[in-house]
């Protein structure tokens, strides 16, 4: 028998066990990150981009905006224990839906839930609230060298790939509006919003911890607080973003 026959005899056995292969989950049973060999999903992803590309002056906000090294992001620890309250949360209350918008509203006022950074010339194929992760990471890792924001919250690669390991989503997940506030509401517990309405932290803080994670929101300085960076800058002002926090956490 020929090297050639062999190697196609253990195919055809190997086959079938291809086929009733279970999906693969993002997350080993211990809780940890799949390595890169096991799952390429998150482990294979792109850094942020630091600079413009081609000479291009702004790509507009995007959430996370900044580079893995030598970077200008100060991101904010995450809260375990608040992030542990707010995944058990089944109904979002008043005030997180309000603030919800508000993000919306400065990162994704056109596209909303379906909104891809308008920098990306290689766009998905379907919307994104049409597409699995799956096939978002799949797109990402496809077209290198452009930004990749996605979604009404426009997550970074980076970040989304941290947040979908937090909530335990495997690939086969469809990014609907629902599963994009559900990882947004993880950052608004980093953020202080269990604080917040416990009166541990100001109004005033709470707004400059939002500014750090979405580069549309302006901080008390008027301006993103990445701005210049990748072209990032608020996309309202300050007296528009504190008068609408306001009506939510008056005080």
């Amino acid at each position: 028998m020929s090297r050639k026959t062999c190697v196609l005899l253990v195919i055809i056995l190997l086959w079938p066990h291809t086929l009733l292969a279970e999906p693969v989950s993002l997350l080993r049973p211990s809780g940890q990150a799949w390595d890169l060999e096991r799952q390429p999903l998150v482990a294979s992803l792109p850094q942020p981009l630091s600079t413009p590309l081609n000479g291009a002056e702004s790509f507009g906000p995007s959430l996370f905006a900044g580079r893995a090294e030598g970077s200008f992001f100060e991101p904010l620890p995450p809260r375990p224990d608040d992030r542990a309250r707010i995944r058990g949360v089944m109904h979002a209350s008043a005030d997180i839906l309000r603030i919800r918008a508000l993000i919306g509203r400065a990162e994704s006022p056109r596209d909303g839930y379906d909104a891809v950074q308008h920098g990306a010339t290689r766009r998905p194929a379907k919307k994104p609230t049409q597409m699995t992760l799956g096939e978002i990471f799949a797109w990402i890792d496809a077209t290198p060298g452009q930004p990749h924001a996605i979604g009404y919250y426009q997550f970074i690669p980076s970040t989304l790939a941290s947040l979908v390991t937090e909530l335990d989503l495997g690939p086969e997940v469809i990014f609907t509006s629902a599963v994009q506030d559900r990882l947004a509401d993880i950052l608004l517990a980093d953020a202080g919003i269990y604080e917040l309405r416990a009166g541990e932290i100001t109004r005033q803080r709470f707004m400059n911890n939002l500014a750090r994670i979405w580069a549309g929101l302006p901080t008390t300085s008027g301006k993103s607080h990445y701005h210049g960076y990748a072209g990032n800058k608020a996309t309202i002002s300050w007296a528009e973003f504190d008068r609408a926090m306001a009506e939510v956490f008056p005080g």
